[in-house]
């Protein structure tokens, strides 16, 4: 499978940065990535988004949007066929999908998304997934003087400082605007919750980066292992492809969260002749010992840490991937695990795979829950941003 990948905004680059980076293992999912910003600085800071594929657009814009959602919108509009052009650079036309990554707080990326998308589906007959991070709580707060630091002391002209720009008090109203835009225009919303993954004490400016990776590497294991047909997969005995994403995330708008497990294992190659590498013997790994991994990664994946927390009972759909050494994906227990996730989610539409990766040390698993509905998360976001009226122009689809 190969994705187009698209940050817009200063979120969704570094978002997209982070799964370019990801995507070094040799498995390429990414077939070209892109940056879109308002901001020149943002664009120029990325490190795995070729420098060609950066481009910065809204020229006319002075000191960014400044939360201006509705701005944002009408710059998006403006300037989709411009961003569009710029996708030409790269393979669109023989993308199995296309990801458009947005921190939904924010103006540009909520702002741009939505029409990027439908214009996408226009041009296109690839399905468009947008992936999102949801504002933290303490995006909202206000600054208070920090003591010491003569960086976040108030001063008459900025009574509320904060150095590295996190307070975004429309940023709750904007994600629940944007969403709102997006429906039934993007064919799934795969979502990571900023709040439930930052720290104690911890400030967004510096779990950005660690954020970023988490869900790039769950991005990563979910895409990596369906990028298509090569030597691994050939003694894989179930391989998921683009048909079957697409049948799992379904073409509504759905929510995704994503589940993750991993586990370090013990390879042994067998050893070879005199240390020749000649007659490569095949290793052999104990049943019980594959077995029990196996079913560890599953249920770390399915009961740990899901990048949108909800009940997975809520869930319509659900894809379970097992990657690791050939000698340790057991496929009882990768069957075991696809039977867990039937009964947990109540669905009968369940897809598994098994990913051999024969130069890894670790197994892991992915599992993605589509359709889960209600998320907490979201549903308290709703009902504490102020009722607002709807943009006409946002209902036009």
């Amino acid at each position: 499978m190969q994705l187009e990948v698209i940050g817009v905004g200063g979120a969704g680059c570094r978002i997209a940065d982070s799964i370019a980076a990801a995507d070094s293992t040799g498995r390429s999912f990414v077939g070209d990535a892109f940056a879109f910003d308002v901001d020149s600085d943002e664009v120029t800071a990325l490190s795995e988004v070729p420098v060609a594929n950066r481009h910065r657009y809204g020229q006319t814009i002075d000191g960014g949007l400044e939360g201006d959602l509705q701005r944002g919108f009408s710059v998006g509009d403006a300037h989709v066929d411009e961003l569009s052009r710029q996708l030409d650079r790269g393979q669109p036309s023989v993308a199995d999908a296309f990801l458009v990554c947005l921190g939904l707080g924010g103006a540009t990326g909520g702002g741009t998304a939505p029409a990027l998308v439908a214009n996408l589906k226009t041009l296109y007959d690839a399905p468009v997934y947008v992936l999102t991070t949801l504002p933290a709580k303490r995006e909202l707060e206000v600054p208070t003087d920090d003591g010491d630091d003569p960086s976040r002391r108030p001063t008459q002209a900025d009574p509320h400082p904060r150095p590295d720009g996190e307070h975004r008090p429309l940023a709750e109203e904007n994600a629940v605007r944007t969403l709102e835009r997006l429906e039934g225009r993007a064919d799934a919303v795969i979502c990571f919750d900023n709040e439930a993954w930052l720290r104690a004490g911890e400030s967004l400016s510096e779990a950005r980066g660690r954020l970023n990776r988490e869900f790039a590497t769950r991005v990563a294991a979910v895409f990596a292992a369906t990028a298509g047909a090569n030597d691994e997969q050939v003694d894989a005995e179930s391989v998921v492809d683009a048909n079957d994403v697409a049948r799992i995330f379904g073409s509504r708008t759905d929510v995704i969260t994503l589940g993750y497990g991993t586990q370090d294992v013990e390879t042994d190659d067998g050893g070879s002749l005199l240390g020749l590498g000649l007659f490569t013997s095949k290793e052999s790994v104990d049943t019980s010992a594959a077995v029990s991994a196996v079913e560890t990664t599953i249920s770390k994946a399915l009961r740990g840490r899901l990048t949108l927390e909800c009940e997975p009972s809520g869930a319509d759909r659900a894809l379970l991937l097992v990657g690791g050494p050939p000698a340790w994906l057991n496929r009882q227990a990768i069957a075991d695990g696809r039977s867990l996730l039937e009964t947990t989610t109540g669905s009968a539409e369940i897809l598994s795979g098994d990913v051999p990766r024969p130069d890894g040390d670790g197994v892991f698993a992915i599992v993605a829950l589509a359709g889960v509905g209600p998320a907490s998360r979201l549903e308290q976001l709703r009902s504490e941003t102020r009722p607002f009226e709807r943009d006409r122009a946002g209902e036009d689809q």
